[in-house]
């Protein structure tokens, strides 16, 4: 009797709690944790990582550090919530200290605390390492923990610090602000130049003046928006690799090159003279060998990224994916140096895979599914560390065993794959399991709907992806109004993973069927895909788009084909610009950060290579494509109301864009509206400016699109 009452109250419970499920909101979203890249300690017991908490009410995202047992256990905190915060944990060689970056004092340094690895927990008071006037970030260790590697952004004809701080309080303290250029990429991406290069320095992890180990007028490393170090210590300790574009014309050059310094000083030396990007340098544990990712054209930033492997005595330099057509992302060694992890993009999802480098036909095998990132192996290799993250959940670290059946083929030529090489569900991967849970609260009172994929018959009679999201509550015998979701890059994609700026559960949550293409350019469908948008953006990716939302209407029931509403960012934006003046089926359009006029956007970019590239040579030497694939010229045609989003700070499509749209569909007396960010980039960061957005956006569809209008 007890039994069956204990029972029945479990199942009460769990009534109770599907019941008090409801839909996903901003408020949600905005307390989840945005779980960073895992890093295991040296004796393999603890898993370390950063975790940013949102203040809203403070607008600030801060990020604290955390730890977990590699063999299961509750997260916890290792630095407190207050303060500043904390980010990149970096265990010492030794493992008894441990590294972040803080600005607990003003200024971003490198800071060192003891660890406890019996209990996982920091010993003591911290202490700061570095102390230079023009901070500090992106730490790591030496080999034997001697020293610290870090990069700080310094004038380069400054010989000491003292330099640096006085040009920055000359500058700071100047009734004048103007600037005189004398070269391109004056401005990038959301700051202009100020005449600083980023630079990599090495300091004694004691703390001490710092010696700038990559001086002159490059950035080292080059500028990215997020991913891998590049640059990293060689086993020994006795020299360091890092990448670096030294071109004269940065604004229109992708020409990343290796190089290699020792670490007591001296000329650096170019090991690769691959005419695209080469970065990431990995060197293999036994020191043989340092392993990087290369695309082999230039002035192309979506050529697929190749796994490089260059020998360190004989300076050979092998291709270890020549056939393998996906983007090699975020990679790692295996202790025994054999066997090199790394993640691809394919149809979606991100799987983790694994190549033996000593094999003559190397051919990577999947072993673990998903979409996940960050591969950190344990110390005795058995154990595969990784963040993973889905539509339905942000990262969280997970572990997989490196000891489980993997797929395998008998391959009797590269040249014949077999068609699902990519993916192969027949056989047993890896099973991932999840170390941490920090959002699990939150996202188990959330009400959501999975991914669902579709594939259709796109342009030149390809097979193209398509993903749908119902809405909570879900009732197969409504029609409901769709949101169209267009992505950016162009070489961009949809798939399984989450995002808190443009996230579709956020965009279901009120009562929508969310749609999304991955028209022709878009990743993990191969690079002859990827190819065929360039120079043909207003084509084949727009007949994607159109026929993609016409199979859908005929395949689901649900989809109420006259209540739609289409919405993109960059080239998603641009899409919306040329959708307006190309098809009327739409009852709204909202165009984020988008290219309105492609020859005003070449003048007013930064990046020229993007240009340059996707519209095959500049608006003076091939103007006929730029005016063919610009949206302005259509704009006799336009209908649609429409919502402009920009920000002041995006250089890399100029405020301008936007505001010429505002003023055309204004002066075509278009119902339009236009929310502008003074603060905000190519990105909407800001917490409370993201609320902003999500609800200007939310509204502005439900004004065209809901039952009634």
């Amino acid at each position: 009797m007890i039994h069956r009452i204990a029972l029945f109250l479990l199942f009460c419970s769990l009534c109770g709690l599907a019941q008090s499920k409801h839909p996903f909101t901003f408020e949600d979203m905005m307390q989840l944790k945005r779980i960073g890249e895992p890093m295991v300690s040296p004796d393999g017991k603890w898993v370390a990582f950063s975790a940013v908490d949102v203040n809203f009410d403070e607008n600030t995202r801060k990020p604290h550090l955390w730890i977990v047992p590699v063999n299961g256990g509750e997260a916890r905190r290792l630095t407190p919530v207050t303060g500043t915060g904390e980010d990149r944990i970096r265990f010492s060689p030794d493992g008894k200290h441990v590294m972040f970056e803080s600005s607990r004092d003003g200024a971003s340094q490198i800071w060192v605390q003891d660890f406890d690895s019996v209990g996982g927990t920091l010993a003591g008071e911290a202490r700061k390492v570095t102390s230079i006037s023009t901070e500090a970030s992106g730490g790591i260790w030496s080999p034997d923990g001697k020293s610290i590697l870090f990069v700080s952004s310094v004038y380069p004809d400054c010989k000491d610090d003292a330099c640096n701080k006085q040009r920055d309080e000359e500058q700071a303290k100047s009734q004048v602000k103007a600037k005189i250029f004398t070269q391109l990429m004056f401005r990038h991406w959301n700051h202009y130049f100020d005449g600083k290069y980023s630079h990599l320095f090495l300091v004694s992890a004691d703390g001490g003046v710092a010696r700038d180990l990559t001086p002159g007028a490059h950035d080292v490393p080059p500028f990215s928006l997020g991913g891998q170090d590049q640059y990293q210590f060689s086993p020994d300790g006795q020299e360091i690799a890092f990448s670096s574009d030294i071109d004269e014309v940065q604004a229109t050059s992708t020409n990343s090159d290796i190089f290699l310094v020792p670490t007591a000083g001296g000329t650096p030396k170019r090991i690769t003279t691959n005419p695209g990007s080469d970065g990431t340098p990995m060197y293999s544990p036994d020191g043989k060998y340092i392993a990087y990712r290369s695309q082999l054209r230039g002035g192309y930033e979506s050529d697929r990224f190749r796994l490089m492997l260059y020998e360190r005595t004989t300076g050979k330099i092998t291709d270890l994916t020549p056939t393998f057509d996906r983007w090699v992302d975020s990679m790692t060694w295996s202790p025994d140096s054999k066997t090199i992890y790394f993640t691809a993009e394919n149809e979606g999802e991100a799987p983790i895979y694994k190549i033996n480098v000593t094999d003559p036909k190397p051919w990577p095998l999947e072993l673990v599914a998903g979409f996940n990132d960050s591969p950190t192996p344990t110390p005795d290799g058995k154990t595969l560390l990784f963040d993973r993250m889905s539509i339905a959940a942000p990262n969280e670290i997970y572990s997989a065993s490196t000891q489980r059946p993997y797929c395998t083929y008998d391959f009797k030529g590269l040249a014949k794959l077999p068609a699902d090489a990519y993916t192969v569900p027949q056989c047993e991967l890896s099973k991932a399991e999840s170390l941490t849970k920090l959002n699990e609260f939150v996202l188990s009172h959330v009400q959501m709907q999975p991914l669902e994929n579709f594939w259709f018959t796109g342009a030149a009679k390809e097979k193209v992806q398509g993903f749908v999201v119902k809405p909570p509550n879900f009732d197969a015998n409504k029609k409901y109004p769709v949101k169209f979701l267009i992505h950016g890059g162009p070489e961009g994609a949809w798939g399984d993973d989450w995002s808190y700026r443009w996230n579709p559960e956020l965009f279901a949550a009120n009562g929508y069927v969310v749609i999304m293409v991955n028209f022709h350019g878009s990743t993990g469908y191969g690079q002859k895909f990827i190819d065929a948008i360039n120079g043909d953006w207003g084509g084949a990716p727009f007949h994607d788009l159109m026929l993609g939302l016409d199979y859908a209407e005929k395949t689901y029931p649900f989809v109420d084909k006259d209540r739609e509403c289409a919405l993109g960012a960059s080239y998603g934006g641009y899409a919306i610009n040329w959708i307006e003046g190309h098809t009327a089926r739409f009852k709204c359009l909202v165009s984020h950060d988008g290219m309105f006029n492609a020859e005003s956007a070449y003048g007013t970019t930064e990046e020229l290579w993007f240009n340059e590239w996707e519209f095959k040579g500049t608006p003076w030497t091939n103007r006929e494509m730029y005016r063919k694939w610009s949206p302005h010229l259509s704009a006799t045609n336009f209908k649609t109301p429409i919502l402009v989003v920009h920000g002041q700070l995006d250089y890399r499509l100029d405020v301008s864009e936007g505001f010429q749209l505002f003023t055309t569909v204004q002066r075509l007396k278009i119902p339009s509206k236009m929310l502008y960010f003074p603060d905000e980039g190519h990105w909407v960061l800001k917490p409370q400016n993201s609320r902003l957005w999500y609800q200007t956006v939310n509204d502005w569809v439900d004004e065209w699109t809901k039952a009634g209008k």
